[in-house]
């Protein structure tokens, strides 16, 4: 009995090591696709389409974000004051079944099917909410008898051909806060997502409704600052709602791309925008860096470089300067393919990739939309599978949100490319990772699901090198990595 355990003691392997880097690109990107449900931009097609349909056009659009090497979807689970999910706090969009209000038949979740199927994939579900939009077409939408605008009426301001809850009302961020804390504590959500839409773009000539509510409360501020301050006080507040419902789970910002030209503020970047999110939509983004209430910020890069107004290198370089160290990740407006000179050569995106990598506090990259990619525009899809996006990447930690230690796999050879794998604890666990090392650099050789419990390198199409070390590492729920096990 002695002796055999000596002889399992030998075959367990125990030889670890610390962590890569938090700033190694080769091992942490963030690699993300919007999936937008208003209007059925992306996803489903159109209304009304039957629940096997709806489930096979999300899994085939899973496989191509996977097959292109993405690890996360941005998915939009409520457009406009309405829900992609059973919600006793707003109707069912018109978007899933075409009527405000219509659930599906026979009634499944959504939700829950998405984030299953996302999670299957190794990736990660960021649910995407948009805080103030309630209609989006007032002279066309489906407005359900249950949904706000029915029911409180008062918190409400048309604008051009929309409604949108009023920024500056306490029942609106109430509201708001519930919705979020729901989706939070009812759904395995990695993250809470919001846009650009605070304030919404002016339309000429129009000012935006809101001058009853700024003479009731002004709290002393010129008109301009207290909107900004109403978003403020929303934004923090859901941070707080977040971490108080499921602390670990992510709050992410995806603003405009211009926070303030320099022009009108020497902090600003050298840009001459018409919309600024600061001056027009009354998003102080860099103050909610500054202060820690959000997690990442994914601005929105939509202009090529070398663009006269907004050039993205000046950008990106600007954005780099100013993320108060808290995650950026870029987003890339690939719907632009082919629309002018510049979005015709195949080579902008590698030059966007490259350039973003190139800085020292980017930490990967968002496409809008999910439907720009089933064109393989410009090639694009076959530069991320062969060439960028070629090796898998770990989304990208954020020790301010660690809650936990995470356990170092155990690993048994078999024989000189198989390996069992055991746990003491896998409810803390998220996926595991194959590691490369050579001369000091990591390489993400593969990402495997949590209930791996034999691992064949020859399956994996991993083929030894000389001088090389492989790893494996556990994941935690916040992407913090337990301590590097060898593969002998």
């Amino acid at each position: 009995m002695r002796f055999s355990l000596c002889i399992l003691f030998i075959g367990c392997f125990l030889f670890t090591k610390g962590q890569p880097k938090l700033d190694d690109k080769n091992v942490f990107e963030f690699r993300g696709v919007w999936v937008a449900t208003v209007a059925n931009i992306d996803w489903p097609s159109k209304r009304g389409l039957s629940n096997e349909a709806q489930k096979e056009e999300f899994t085939t659009l899973l496989d191509m974000h996977q097959k292109n090497g993405m690890n996360a979807i941005i998915m939009q689970v409520r457009p406009s004051g309405d829900a992609l999910y059973p919600s006793v706090l707003e109707p069912w969009s018109e978007y899933l079944m075409g009527k405000q209000g219509l659930p599906p038949s026979p009634f499944y979740d959504p939700l829950i099917f998405m984030i299953e199927e996302t999670h299957k994939r190794g990736m990660e579900f960021h649910a995407w909410i948009n805080p103030y939009r309630a209609v989006f077409d007032v002279n066309k939408s489906s407005i359900a008898p249950s949904h706000l605008t029915k029911i409180h009426p008062e918190w409400f301001l048309t604008y051009g051909d929309k409604k949108y809850f009023n920024p500056a009302l306490p029942e609106v961020w109430k509201h708001t806060n519930r919705v979020v804390k729901d989706l939070v504590s009812r759904y395995d959500i990695d993250a809470i997502h919001m846009d650009d839409y605070f304030y919404p773009y002016k339309i000429p000539g129009k000012e935006f409704p809101d001058e009853a509510a700024y003479v009731i409360n002004k709290r002393g501020l010129l008109k301009e600052d207290w909107r900004r301050s109403n978003c403020d006080t929303i934004i923090k507040q859901i941070a707080i709602t977040i971490q108080q419902t499921k602390p670990g789970t992510q709050f992410g910002i995806s603003p405009f791309g211009v926070w303030r030209n320099k022009s009108k503020d020497p902090k600003g970047s050298n840009t001459k925008a018409g919309v600024t999110n600061y001056d027009e939509l009354y998003a102080d983004v860099l103050l909610w860096l500054e202060k820690g209430w959000i997690d990442y910020i994914t601005p929105q890069l939509y202009w090529e470089h070398g663009h006269a107004l907004a050039d993205y290198d000046e950008l990106v370089n600007w954005w780099d300067k100013n993320t108060y160290n808290r995650n950026l990740y870029i987003g890339h407006g690939i719907y632009r393919a082919g629309s002018n000179p510049a979005w015709k050569d195949r080579n902008e995106i590698p030059h966007q990739i490259k350039q973003l990598r190139s800085l020292k506090n980017t930490r990967g990259s968002a496409y809008f939309s999910s439907k720009s990619f089933t064109t393989n525009a410009n090639n694009w899809n076959d530069t991320l599978q062969n060439n960028y996006y070629r090796k898998p990447a770990l989304q990208p930690t954020m020790p301010w949100l660690v809650q936990y230690e995470v356990e170092a796999p155990v690993v048994l050879k078999k024989s000189a490319n198989t390996f069992q794998i055991s746990f003491k604890d896998e409810k803390k666990i998220k996926q595991l990772a194959i590691l490369l090392e050579y001369k000091g650099n990591f390489e993400v050789e593969a990402v495997l699901p949590t209930d791996t419990r034999l691992i064949s390198l020859s399956a994996l199409e991993i083929t030894r090198k000389p001088n090389t070390q492989y790893w494996i590492v556990s994941i935690g729920k916040q992407n913090q990595l337990s301590k590097l096990v060898a593969l002998p």
